[in-house]
């Protein structure tokens, strides 16, 4: 066995066949082996070759997060939220999503703290449940930002044109051999992509240096917006409807529309996961990375409802538009305002885009570490200090697919995929602080996951298919019930296993299982094509991984790249403060 190669099995054909007849055995094996934190830190981390450059402070980390949350989401989603569920009280729904982001960046920080490598949630997943949750997540949430980060740049095209007054068919033209929907070829788009690889390939501090100066610009527009609505606007349109057979009042739709718009702008939040990923490359992990990350919430929450209640003083709930919310309520009164508003709209596209491209390859990067796709995507060059390998590779597919590919044909923005792993990074916290392998029974705790799980699934289910009625509100009670009660004797009754040696989620498990139950009441509010991608991409990475990523996996422990003796596991375990083996499944 020693013999072995590290592409044995793929090195001949029959190898190969041979490699396949044998998969169950290796699934058993791989699938659900877990990594340790030492792992990760020290020989996962030193297949990079290079180290990447512990570079960025807290506030750089502040402006990432930034960045990459505020793009063009909340220039479409406040009107929509505001005109179909919540009206004025978007302001509320904005506060309600914040805290959603908060508890789940609580949970990020958390990890991100005590293994501060560059994978993000897939090194998260992996010291916790195992190689092929690990990979399955992963798999999703790259596929969606190469997918979102290329619909992306084909909207900035769109909003740049708007802001210099020009129509997007100039630099746009038609190909007829190629079918619809594919045949619209964009030459902006792809290029700004490859502007943005060149710049994350050459230095993360310069990256950093480039989004602070966009976000700051931004941030510029976005307090011009809140200034002009807040000056122009008018108090009595908090309370009072265009039309007067509409609902009135603050709370037009009551509290269901209050949530239900929480619901639809949540996704404007979704973009701080990317900072985690720069955990690697961050001075003082346990300082900044706290700093960073709950604090690019806050005040991205605070921005976001200034924003709300700036639109809503502007006009009636009822006269939003939904498409264009601030453009539309500026364009009868300051076409010159309407105008900056497209600028700004397209700073804040730049930044998302750019934290988007950093998080997505240093994803690919540790998932290259782990052996579960080709170690060429690990390679950390010696003079850059970043993945460049994983960056080009990632940016010349993104640029190759928003060259051509519609926007409507395109993943929208709503993410799926990644509020899947917000909720398996929320699962991930409370399992590893109540159970550690070899000294803990995992029945407990994976028994109260699953039934909270479980019970927050039916109260989405009640409260999305539920006519109203008297029922309703009976069937709701008793969900969030026994959802308490579950919780609450899971608290009593298990004891923690392990206390975070730095940070830690506070309240535990009630914030966690609090952030549980809000991603799982979030994916229920998602269309059933969202469902259908999500099924389509998790079909094709369990494809990639039975074919390719298990046998690899596997190829590398025997050669012992992977996978060690319990000596050396033990004597890890104890330098890291930790008793745990990483060859134990889950």
């Amino acid at each position: 066995m020693a013999t072995h190669s590290s592409s044995s099995s793929f090195s001949t054909l029959l190898t190969y066949l041979q490699a396949l007849a044998q998969t169950p055995r290796r699934l058993a094996s791989r699938a659900p082996s877990v990594s340790s934190s030492y792992e990760e830190l020290n020989r996962v981390k030193a297949r990079s070759g290079s180290d990447m450059q512990r570079t960025l402070r807290w506030f750089d980390l502040v402006g990432l997060g930034i960045g990459g949350m505020v793009g063009a989401g909340v220039f479409v989603t406040t009107g929509r939220a505001s005109r179909l569920y919540a009206g004025p009280a978007i302001v509320v729904s904005y506060a309600i999503a914040g805290l959603c982001a908060l508890l789940s960046a609580f949970c990020y920080t958390e990890f991100a703290v005590h293994i501060p490598v560059a994978g993000g949630a897939f090194s998260y997943l992996r010291i916790t449940f195992g190689e092929f949750a690990a990979f399955l997540t992963g798999a999703n949430l790259i596929t969606e930002y190469v997918m979102s980060n290329a619909a992306v740049s084909r909207g900035l095209t769109s909003y740049m044109g708007a802001a210099m007054g020009i129509s997007t068919t100039k630099w746009r033209f038609i190909l007829p051999l190629l079918p619809n929907g594919f045949n619209e070829i964009d030459l902006v788009a792809p290029a700004i992509v490859l502007i943005l690889t060149l710049i994350i390939c050459y230095s993360t501090r310069e990256s950093s240096v480039v989004n602070m100066i966009l976000t700051t610009l931004h941030i510029l527009f976005i307090a011009f917006v809140i200034l002009m609505g807040l000056w122009k606007g008018d108090w009595n349109n908090f309370t009072h409807p265009g039309n007067p057979q509409h609902p009135s009042g603050f709370f037009p739709y009551g509290a269901s529309g209050v949530f239900n718009g929480a619901a639809m702008v949540y996704l404007s939040y979704i973009g701080y996961d990317a900072v985690s990923t720069m955990a690697e490359e961050v001075r003082d992990p346990v300082k900044d990375i706290p700093i960073g990350v709950s604090g690019s919430v806050i005040i991205v929450t605070i921005l976001y409802c200034l924003m709300a209640a700036s639109m809503s003083m502007l006009l009636p709930y009822d006269m939003i538009d939904v498409e264009a919310p601030f453009s539309a309520a500026f364009s009868g009164r300051s076409e010159w305002v309407a105008r900056v508003i497209g600028v700004g709209a397209s700073f804040g596209i730049l930044t998302s885009l750019l934290v988007a491209m950093l998080g997505q390859a240093r994803y690919m990067c540790v998932i290259g570490r782990s052996n579960v796709v080709p170690a060429w995507f690990a390679r950390v060059h010696p003079k850059t200090s970043t993945p460049v390998n994983a960056s080009a590779f990632l940016g010349i597919f993104t640029a190759a697919i928003a060259l051509f590919t519609d926007l409507n044909i395109l993943l929208n923005l709503v993410s799926i995929g990644t509020l899947f792993v917000f909720y398996m990074v929320s699962n991930a916290v409370i399992y590893r602080r109540y159970v550690m392998v070899g000294t803990t029974k995992p029945w407990p705790t994976l028994s109260f996951l699953c039934l909270f799980s479980l019970t927050s699934t039916i109260f989405t289910l009640v409260w999305h298919f539920t006519p109203p009625g008297k029922p309703k509100p009976f069937l709701l009670g008793a969900c969030v019930v026994i959802a308490i009660s579950i919780l609450q004797v899971f608290h009593c009754m298990v004891p923690q296993a392990r206390k975070p040696a730095f940070w830690g989620v506070p309240f535990m498990p009630w914030l966690p299982s609090i952030s549980i139950f809000l991603n799982v009441f979030l994916l229920g509010s998602l269309d059933g094509p969202s469902y259908v991608r999500f099924g389509f991409f998790s079909a094709l990475a369990v494809l990639v991984y039975v074919l390719y990523s298990v046998h690899a996996s596997f190829d590398a422990e025997i050669e012992g790249s992977l996978g060690q003796k319990n000596v050396e596991i033990v004597e890890e375990s104890k330098q890291s403060g930790e008793e745990e083996d990483p060859s134990q499944k889950v």
